[in-house]
């Protein structure tokens, strides 16, 4: 599959009673810092009555951030499609791709949150089917096509965009939860797939079987797929040491379980913890190295974790982040750079060659130091004052302390201490 990308998806999700305006700030910097940190892709989402998810339109959200940015590619995470008339939608988004220098990846889905469907009042029943007829109108509109087409819920009469996207090709992704059916649109179509339940441990147990789902409905629609195509929302909260990303995280992880999971959605089979510690074990697996939906801890843990994740289910060519407010602002932004800095190279072998080269004088140390020490002393032979020097600096140099700090050593002490022992 070659290497991997990686990204950011922003729900949001923010606790009420912060100004949305500086929220909205906050998010577009959020942005910048993830262009400059060198990520591939920032996803932002839709909408519209849950007081937590603050971004009504991700069209808008994401041309203010193309201004701040200049190579991440911008996706909306996701266009519901049921809410809209398709011939607009298809307008704004090629707008945007023009506006953001063809940066755009077009993800859509039928609508996460049933208060929105009551607010534009669409029975939830119709969802699904409405984002399927509503991709078919945007695809033919996307290729140039000029057509009539009348539906229950919108008319097209000899409907033509004036402009077409600046990309070529745009690309495209349908929204996955846990059930089968944004993976099956994914393929009837011939777009990537964008797995968003998998920061629940019921998605993550899911996602093995997914990519099936779109193999089969590309293969009965005369379509491919391409694994490389297919995004996984991951969660996690990264720090210097799992007990110092602990710290930082769990008051913050339990607002956000217990304040909205449970009590603001009510999502199914979240229930209210009173114990944040409790809470945390829950949702990271807990010491016996259990299930969980997130990674609390250190670089080396997450890389782990997505190692496994792409064994299990046969490969995935992006890993987006889950974009919370679990910790401080510092700490927040301090975890995505840690991902950069030690996730992304470790998974796409970007440092091999430096360790191979680091070992490769280990290996070779006595060799090439004798060389060395020998030339010197040829160098300075027959100058008694300049030996005498050469032999004090030497002796310094075996007498003084080795060690000090290894840049990645994330294991924990105890781990360290297991090693020495055996």
């Amino acid at each position: 599959m070659g290497r991997m990308k990686f990204g950011a998806f922003l729900a949001p999700h923010h606790p009420v009673g912060e100004h949305p305006a500086l929220l909205f700030r906050r998010d577009i910097a959020l942005a910048a810092h993830l262009d400059q940190l060198g990520y591939d892709e920032f996803w932002c989402g839709e909408h519209h009555s849950s007081g937590w998810e603050t971004i009504g339109s991700p069209e808008l959200f994401l041309a203010a951030a193309g201004e701040r940015t200049h190579r991440i590619r911008l996706g909306t995470g996701v266009v519901s499609l049921p809410y809209h008339h398709p011939f607009t939608t298809a307008q704004r988004i090629v707008q945007l791709d023009h506006m953001t220098g063809g940066r755009v990846i077009f993800g859509t889905g039928p609508g996460a949150l049933p208060s929105d469907a009551r607010t534009f009042g669409v029975d939830q029943l119709v969802l699904r089917d409405r984002q399927d007829e509503a991709l078919g109108v945007i695809v033919r509109l996307l290729n140039g096509e000029r057509f009539t087409q009348k539906s229950e819920w919108f008319t097209l009469n000899d409907a033509r965009l004036q402009i077409l996207p600046l990309q070529e090709e745009l690309p495209m992704a349908a929204a996955s939860s846990i059930s089968p059916s944004g993976m099956q649109l994914a393929g009837k179509y011939g777009m990537g797939a964008l797995s968003i339940g998998s920061t629940s441990v019921e998605g993550l147990q899911a996602l093995p079987v997914q990519w099936n789902f779109a193999e089969e409905a590309a293969k009965k629609h005369g379509k491919t797929v391409d694994r490389k195509n297919w995004r996984v929302v991951l969660s996690w909260h990264l720090a210097e040491s799992k007990k110092q990303a602990e710290a930082e995280a769990v008051d913050g992880l339990h607002w956000w379980h217990n304040e909205y999971r449970a009590r603001v959605l009510g999502q199914l089979g979240a229930k209210h913890v009173a114990d944040k510690w409790e809470l945390l074990a829950q949702t990271t697996g807990g010491p016996g190295g259990g299930t969980g939906s997130a990674v609390v801890g250190t670089p080396d843990e997450l890389v782990k974790l997505i190692r496994t994740l792409q064994e299990v289910t046969g490969g995935f060519g992006v890993v987006l982040g889950f974009a919370h407010d679990w910790a401080n602002r510092e700490a927040t932004l301090r975890s995505w750079e840690l991902f950069a800095r030690y996730v992304i190279p470790e998974l796409n072998g970007y440092t091999a060659n430096l360790r191979d080269s680091a070992e490769y004088l280990v290996r070779h140390q006595h060799e090439l130091m004798g060389g060395r020490v020998e030339s010197i002393r040829a160098t300075i032979k027959g100058d008694a004052a300049a030996q005498a020097a050469f032999d004090i600096t030497m002796k310094n140099a075996a007498a003084a302390p080795q060690g000090g700090f290894r840049p990645g050593a994330f294991e924990a002490p105890e781990a360290k201490k297991a090693d020495a022992a055996e």
